[in-house]
């Protein structure tokens, strides 16, 4: 393993660096990886999980069983690490611009790849972050964004046209459910992939064969517990087994029977009114039209209000979707 460092210069003094780990494997021919944690600063079960998986990916370069290259930056975003309001992390925005640090990346062909370094001295610190990050991870075939949501199951969000060839993350990580995309965003796995597709194909039939770049989402905020993050290090193990980049076995597989959903099947939901909210239901617990899931008190020991669920959907199910009625729930 080599060590190394992006730097970056910061918008008023002085400048930010990120520690960056490179291990190399021994076929050339094999799929290259590049693993990033914690884009959004509070997110840190990403950061645990490459705690307990990279001294297993150490102990494979020295063992010889390391085949393709893996580039991992652990954590990778000092400077939303650095904003705290009122005793809060801010790290999701960059508190200058208001920019999401997973929004607006440069959307290029692979060939422009170098494009990105040109002038980046006189970049924001920000967009020299991005800029850099997805620098690095062009020069891969795996791309891996290690996330969290605020409290969640364990799920991937990748583009539709990386399944179902992805099951084989399915059942690396155990999955409880994967998001399909159009592709059509500048968040960060989405560039990458933007950047595959208006490329050259060279030997490939199509611009995603042998690839992949997707999100993880580890579950939630709180969900940064030792055994988690052993898991989730076998969960990664698993996969770059699957795809050649480890030698041996797969450490790992559970069949995968979650729902594989498009966007659409994804609402924000309004309340219809404020107040306290008393949960009935969970996520991940499937519902149907007419089930409560809520109570809102507007006023303590006053009138209630009820949640409905979601009303019926008009769009067909498949055995690939959800069922309608647990697409969303309406509080």
């Amino acid at each position: 393993m080599q060590t190394s460092e992006i730097v970056i210069a910061d918008d008023v003094a002085g400048e930010w660096r990120i520690p960056v780990l490179s291990f190399t494997g021994s076929d050339p021919n094999a799929s290259k990886v590049y693993i990033q944690a914690a884009l959004h600063a509070g997110e840190l079960p990403g950061v645990a999980a490459l705690h307990a998986f990279i001294p297993a990916l150490r102990a494979a370069e020295g063992e010889g069983r390391l085949l393709g290259d893996v580039v991992i930056v652990p954590k990778c975003n000092p400077i939303g690490a650095s904003q705290w309001l009122h005793g809060e992390l801010q790290g999701r925005f960059e508190i200058a611009s208001r920019a999401n640090f997973n929004r607006d990346y440069p959307l290029i062909a692979l060939e422009d790849r170098e494009t990105l370094l040109d002038r980046i001295e006189a970049s924001s610190a920000a967009d020299q972050l991005k800029r850099r990050l997805l620098h690095l991870a062009l020069g891969a075939d795996l791309v891996l964004d290690l996330h969290c949501d605020d409290e969640s199951q364990l799920y991937a969000y990748l583009e539709a046209s990386f399944w179902p060839e992805a099951m084989d993350l399915a059942e690396s990580f155990g999955l409880e459910a994967v998001l399909l995309s159009d592709g059509g965003s500048t968040a960060f796995e989405e560039a990458v992939t933007h950047a595959w597709k208006a490329g050259a194909l060279g030997a490939r039939g199509a611009w995603h064969d042998g690839r992949i770049s997707l999100t993880m989402e580890f579950r939630g905020l709180r969900d940064v517990r030792p055994d988690l993050a052993a898991s989730d290090a076998e969960g990664l193990m698993a996969f770059l087994q699957r795809r050649g980049v480890v030698s041996g076995e797969p450490v790992r597989r559970e069949t995968f029977t979650g729902p594989v959903a498009g966007l659409d099947y994804v609402q924000m939901i309004d309340a219809p009114k404020a107040g306290t909210v008393l949960f009935e239901r969970t996520f991940g617990d499937e519902v149907k039209a007419g089930d409560r899931l809520a109570t809102i008190i507007s006023t303590p020991a006053s009138r209630r209000t009820t949640s409905p669920s979601t009303p019926p959907s008009t769009e067909p199910s498949s055995p690939a979707s959800p069922p309608a009625s647990s697409a969303a729930a309406t509080i």
